[in-house]
């Protein structure tokens, strides 16, 4: 029973970081922080 709610809980901040990551792509945010000098211009 344990090792259930620990998946869930593991399968819950996953789906909110990719969410997270989803909300701030359609915004228009880069992952990079708009510095292409750190991601070599991949992120544009």
């Amino acid at each position: 029973m344990g090792t259930v709610i620990v998946g869930i809980i593991v399968l819950a901040i996953a789906g909110g970081a990719a969410y997270s990551l989803h909300r701030d792509k359609k915004n228009g945010k880069s992952q990079c922080g708009g510095d292409c000098s750190r991601c070599g211009g991949h992120c544009h």
